[in-house]
């Protein structure tokens, strides 16, 4: 049975002219200075949160350790996503902002000078801090939910800068 197409060839990058899976191949592009930031909100009650801001989870410190886990994912995000290039990543950082009601809001930053984007980088860095403070207080609250993981701005490569809202 033949492939079934999602869509005309060539019009997604990660297809090839017969609708196989395949990577995008960047060869030939420039090397440009790229940075992306991402964001994951976490809710919970707020007792929960004043475990975090206070520093007294039974696990440590939360967001010391939820800082590192998503530099760690975003140097390793070629490992986890498929098709996605090994991306030699200048910085990650990862920032957390408590918010009123129970809301833990995460930004990642990731910057390279390469061929090809950083923005799985940083979505991945989000997501994987996100997880990580659900599982250092799960004990604390099963309720926990991780929402918003998305891209607010991207900066570099052929497609110049783009920001979520902006038109």
């Amino acid at each position: 049975m033949p492939a079934r197409r999602i869509s005309k060839p060539g019009s997604l990058t990660h297809l090839d002219s017969r609708g196989r899976a395949s990577m995008v191949d960047v060869g030939a592009k420039p090397q440009t200075a790229r940075e992306a930031l991402a964001e994951a909100t976490l809710r919970m009650k707020p007792e929960t949160l004043k475990l975090i801001v206070s520093g007294r989870a039974k696990k440590g410190d939360v967001l010391a350790v939820a800082r590192v886990a998503g530099i760690l994912a975003a140097k390793r995000t070629s490992e986890l996503i498929p098709l996605c290039h090994q991306v030699p990543l200048h910085s990650v950082g990862i920032e957390f902002f408590p918010q009123k009601a129970g809301a833990l809001r995460i930004q990642a930053r990731a910057c390279c000078s390469g061929q090809t984007g950083v923005e799985m980088e940083a979505l991945t860095a989000a997501a994987v801090a996100a997880l990580t403070v659900y599982d250092m207080l799960k004990a604390a609250e099963r309720g926990i939910e991780i929402h918003g993981i998305r891209l607010l701005e991207k900066r570099g490569g052929k497609t110049g800068p783009w920001k979520r809202g902006a038109r």
